[in-house]
């Protein structure tokens, strides 16, 4: 079954709208005017509902893609998000070139939410591809959370833990960018709603940042853009994109 089934607007219009929201840091009014411009009429609301539905999605499917971690060497820290006018927390962890690894959002700042987060960064990852130091700021969490999951042989024993602040600038510097494009939300509603938003904005940074480079077969925007709709069967396969991109090139070289 089609996953736009009845849905007013064909898939390829519908993320459209959710890769735009994701990547550009705009509203949702300013999504409804650029579809306006592309004779799409849509209401703002519409779009909300989609980027619920879909950005999820979007990320769960093309988290093979872009998750596998470039680097041994971890940057971890947490950031602040603002849902129905309280702080939440989302815990983020990058290598030390900046690519994104895994994220998670708590309502809790507590070795606990630092524990369930490094749990699941660490969870689908093969032994080769879990990390040979975790640099973190001081927080004592952080240590009693790596501690632990040594001890339950959910992270490697040779593991180590380092708390070096200025190291963490990457994190730091990346944490703004992404706050760039939470921005325009204003706050969200429930924590439910946030960590669906932001999983959007996690994945298309992550694309953005050259992270599923070897899927872009254009190596430009447009790329990016087939690398989504790909994932959710539109268009065709990645096979037939690259046998039509040589057969494009090689009569370019022979005209």
């Amino acid at each position: 079954m089609s996953d736009f089934k009845w849905r007013q607007f064909e898939g390829a219009v519908i993320l459209w709208a959710v890769r735009w929201y994701c990547r550009y840091g705009i509203s949702y009014r300013d999504i409804k005017q650029m579809m306006g411009e592309r004779g799409v009429s849509v209401d703002h609301s519409t779009i909300y509902r989609w980027v619920q539905r879909y950005a999820p999605e979007m990320e769960k499917r093309l988290r093979w893609q872009w998750r596998r971690p470039q680097s041994t060497s971890w940057r971890v820290d947490e950031t602040y998000v603002k849902v129905r006018g309280r702080w939440t927390y989302l815990y983020r962890a990058l290598g030390k070139h900046g690519e994104t690894i895994d994220f998670y959002l708590s309502p809790t700042r507590n070795a606990q939410a630092a524990k369930r987060f490094l749990g699941k960064a660490l969870r689908s990852l093969k032994g080769l591809e879990k990390p040979e130091v975790i640099n973190t700021d001081k927080a004592p969490a952080y240590g009693i959370a790596i501690a632990e999951l040594k001890a339950e042989g959910k992270c490697p024993q040779t593991t180590m833990h380092r708390q070096v602040k200025y190291l963490n600038n990457v994190i730091e510097a990346d944490h703004g960018k992404l706050k760039q494009l939470i921005r325009p939300v204003r706050g969200f509603k429930t924590l439910k709603t946030a960590y669906a938003t932001i999983k959007g904005f996690e994945v298309m940074r992550a694309l953005r940042k050259g992270q599923a480079a070897v899927f872009n077969l254009t190596r430009d925007i447009l790329g990016e853009a087939r690398i989504v709709e790909r994932a959710f069967g539109i268009g065709p396969c990645a096979l037939a994109e690259a046998v039509a991109l040589i057969d494009e090139r090689l009569l370019v070289q022979t005209a």
